[in-house]
């Protein structure tokens, strides 16, 4: 599966655009922060609903694909930008993160 397929989920809106052509690993869900630096996995999508700029630093750390904020959680403008900045793509949705993750899956990810 890469990013862009990704990108095509109907319940996900893209906030900011990673490669497209990346391709995606696994997904992980977790919302603790020091547990996601050490197990969030490369070329992931980390699906949680922390929306801060310290989610976007553990995904650059993890080398994280895409983050998938859930339950309609949002990151401010200058986060955003900073994700374009370092190509990683951020969508957004209002399902909890079981349910995104398992829409995510179904779309390809196996």
């Amino acid at each position: 599966m890469k990013l862009k397929d990704i990108f095509a989920v109907p319940e996900c809106r893209v906030l900011a655009e990673g490669d497209p052509q990346r391709e995606i690993s696994r997904i992980f869900c977790c919302d603790l922060l020091s547990i996601a630096m050490g197990k969030a996995p490369a070329d992931g999508v980390w699906v949680t609903v922390m929306g801060n700029r310290n989610t976007l630093a553990v995904a650059s750390l993890t080398d994280t694909a895409c983050i998938v904020l859930a339950e309609g959680v949002s990151l401010d403008e200058g986060t955003l930008a900073k994700a374009g900045e370092e190509g990683i793509a951020v969508l957004a949705t209002e399902l909890p993160a079981f349910d995104i993750a398992l829409e995510i899956y179904q779309a390809g990810l196996e």
